[in-house]
């Protein structure tokens, strides 16, 4: 299989775009996800502060952001992306639909990976005259850690998988070449190329954060 330099180079600039969107759109995520999904575990009926009301509001908010698929979320929110970075279309663009689609998604996750801690623990830091703010960080955040760094692998493969998505409005990195040119140019050979790369990719970041977890979960131990 011969391969142009220049689309060596490209597919270079697609893997560093679609990296850059997917590091900086989980962090962002991970900014606005991870408190909402504090908020979701401690106000819901076995948190430790019990709030129906208010666990209901931000619940039905988590549903409906989950509920809108990504390519609608994307044409939706254009005129806020092109407020918030002048344009509406590169790596860049695409930060903001992949933080918005992902944060519900993130606090779903970290609501799942605290509500596994074992309410004993939580019980014996309240009996020690633990604050609130002590039993979240040091008690449902680091009992959960394990948890919630398999999340941000999880997490990762999904933004990866938006990421790709967005190539339909020219997002930029693989998913953009690999419309432009490997379905609108019916060229193959370079549809085949990104597909592989992005599964590749997947496969690379899974198993850093399976490894990161393992060796949190044996200094645990």
């Amino acid at each position: 299989m011969n391969i142009d330099p220049k689309v060596v180079e490209m597919l270079l600039e697609g893997i560093r775009d679609t990296l850059f969107m997917v590091l900086v759109s989980t962090a962002a995520g991970y900014a606005l996800g991870l408190p909402l999904g504090v908020l979701l575990a401690v106000s819901g009926k076995d948190g430790i502060h019990p709030r129906p009301v208010l666990y209901r509001v931000f619940d039905i908010i988590t549903n409906i952001l989950r509920s809108v698929p990504f390519l609608i979320l994307l044409i939706l929110i254009i005129p806020l992306t092109r407020f918030i970075v002048g344009k509406s279309y590169g790596p860049e663009a695409t930060i903001v639909p992949l933080t918005l689609a992902a944060a519900p998604f993130i606090g779903r996750m970290v609501e799942s990976s605290l509500k596994e801690v074992d309410p004993g623990v939580i019980e014996a830091a309240q009996s020690m005259g633990a604050t609130d703010g002590q039993i979240i960080v040091k008690v449902l955040l680091g009992e959960a850690r394990i948890s919630l760094l398999v999340g941000v692998t999880i997490s990762m493969g999904t933004v990866l998988g938006y990421s790709a998505m967005a190539g339909v409005i020219g997002g930029g990195g693989l998913g953009d070449i690999a419309i432009r040119y490997g379905y609108y140019r019916y060229d193959t050979q370079i549809m085949i190329i990104t597909v592989v790369i992005l599964v590749a990719l997947v496969q690379v970041l899974q198993f850093i954060g399976m490894r990161l977890a393992a060796h949190l979960d044996k200094r645990k131990k």
